[in-house]
């Protein structure tokens, strides 16, 4: 018998897994030799992606690897945020002072995602994304509408009910909101009989510490994760998806680029008042997993860090401000990407655009990236309100859905730093931000081994 016993496709899968077990053991290498925690997150993406380029199809079940990373941070997002938000809040003495927070941090995040439709729509106008693609039926017809929720859904799905349920279903939103009745329960108890209160408070405190380590033990993998999901993302999408809608990608990309050099760029250097080269600097582990896990959420965790250890803002307030930041903080899904599409299905379907349609899609954004915190898909429930609103064919949006998980690394990787932004911004105005410590030449590392707890307390100087 001349045949084979094993198959050409078995051999490919088994020579990429061969790849993955080498590059894996080189990732744990780099990690020995004390390599950058964000230079092995990139690093681990380019080789998934040479993997995913090289192997194809038969190298997609590495994904598994990047799936149980993805499984492992889904696990920590809740107690991490739940305990973080409570010790967070009760640790304020003075009500007015969370008053503020919340104030400054809800407007930073609304302010810089009207900034981001804005950059976004201009964007698309200059590179015209839209011209020469033509209408495909298949796409049309495979497209499924996503139903926009009421104002009635929305809030009843904001309300934690069953709190217990929502944990379980990683409803993130209700959970924040149960935490904060708990903490201003604490506080009003505290004011009444402070030692019927300290038990409780001391719980959520170690817990919020024995979180902190868990994550740190989780994050430690993510370079493996990257990997995993990379290759997979390489081996699903060919060069001719790619091609086809290659100026649809670059106008996001562009766009992306323009507000966090800009819009982030001025922010910190004329508001906080700080090197934004040093800012960048400081925020690449953040940039570098946002864009490769492509999860606020998954993101979250190494945000905390990069600005309690490298932005040096105190843990007060990067736990009130990372959290929020992970679900309703979304200038790229919600401001840059809507408006791009806005102006993609336009020019496809051959509709003239004019000032007003201009500002009811900047306006539809920014009110469409809050009205739908906690909604899974945020990114295509923004876009389809934009498009209802300025009464574009829905159906156009189907074309670009081929490369949304590649658009989608540009769109987190925005929404993760502008969430570090606003915590440096914020932590600034309360005096909560250590400069000195900032403009230091030694810089921490995100080494999630050695330190004894999750970060210090630093103050303006």
């Amino acid at each position: 018998m001349n045949q084979s016993w094993i198959s050409t496709q078995d051999w490919s899968t088994y020579a990429s897994w061969g790849a993955a077990f080498l590059l894996v053991i080189v990732l744990w290498w780099l990690a020995k030799k004390k390599v950058g925690f964000g230079t092995r997150v990139l690093l681990a993406m380019a080789f998934g992606l040479t993997v995913g380029a090289v192997f194809g199809k038969a190298s997609a079940d590495i994904g598994i690897i990047g799936s149980v990373y993805v499984s492992l941070i889904k696990m920590v997002v809740i107690p991490l945020v739940f305990a973080a938000i409570i010790t967070s809040i009760t640790s304020v003495k003075d009500a007015s002072v969370l008053k503020k927070l919340g104030t400054k941090t809800i407007a930073i995040f609304l302010a810089t995602t009207a900034i981001a439709a804005a950059i976004g729509l201009g964007t698309a106008l200059v590179i015209d994304p839209g011209a020469g693609i033509g209408q495909s039926a298949e796409a049309l017809q495979k497209f499924e509408q996503r139903e926009i929720p009421t104002f009635k859904e929305v809030v009843l799905d904001l309300v934690p009910s069953n709190p217990i349920n929502e944990m379980a279903e990683g409803k993130v939103v209700p959970v924040i909101i149960f935490a904060v009745f708990i903490a201003i329960a604490i506080i009003i108890e505290g004011s009444r009989n402070p030692e019927r209160v300290q038990p409780v408070r001391a719980f959520f405190e170690s817990l919020s510490q024995i979180m902190f380590r868990v994550t740190k033990i989780v994050i430690k993998l993510t370079p493996y994760g990257v990997f995993g999901l990379m290759t997979a993302m390489a081996a699903r999408y060919g060069l001719a998806t790619i091609q086809e809608l290659a100026w649809f990608i670059v106008a996001v990309y562009v766009a992306c680029l323009i507000h966090m050099l800009v819009t982030y760029g001025v922010l910190v250097t004329f508001v906080a008042r700080v090197n934004p080269i040093r800012f960048f600097k400081k925020a690449y582990p953040t940039i570098a997993v946002a864009f490769t896990t492509r999860s606020s959420y998954a993101t979250l965790p190494v945000n905390l860090e990069v600005i309690t250890k490298r932005m040096k803002v105190s843990d007060r307030v990067a736990s009130f401000v990372a959290p929020l930041g992970a679900t309703i903080n979304m200038n790229g899904c919600g401001g840059i990407y809507p408006a791009i599409v806005a102006v993609f299905v336009a020019r496809v379907y051959g509709i003239d655009l004019n000032i007003a349609d201009y500002l009811l899609i900047i306006g539809a954004a920014t009110l469409a990236s809050v009205g739908v915190a906690g909604v899974p898909g945020p990114a295509s429930i923004s876009t389809t309100v934009v498009l209802v609103q300025a009464g574009l064919p829905i159906e156009g949006f189907a074309l670009v859905l081929a490369v949304d998980a590649i658009v989608d690394m540009a769109r987190t990787a925005v929404n993760a730093t502008g969430t570090t932004v606003a915590a440096l911004l914020v932590g600034n105005s309360e005096g909560e931000f250590d400069r000195a410590a900032f403009n230091s030449e030694q810089d921490d590392d995100i080494d999630f081994g050695n330190e004894a707890g999750h970060g210090k307390k630093t103050v303006a100087v």
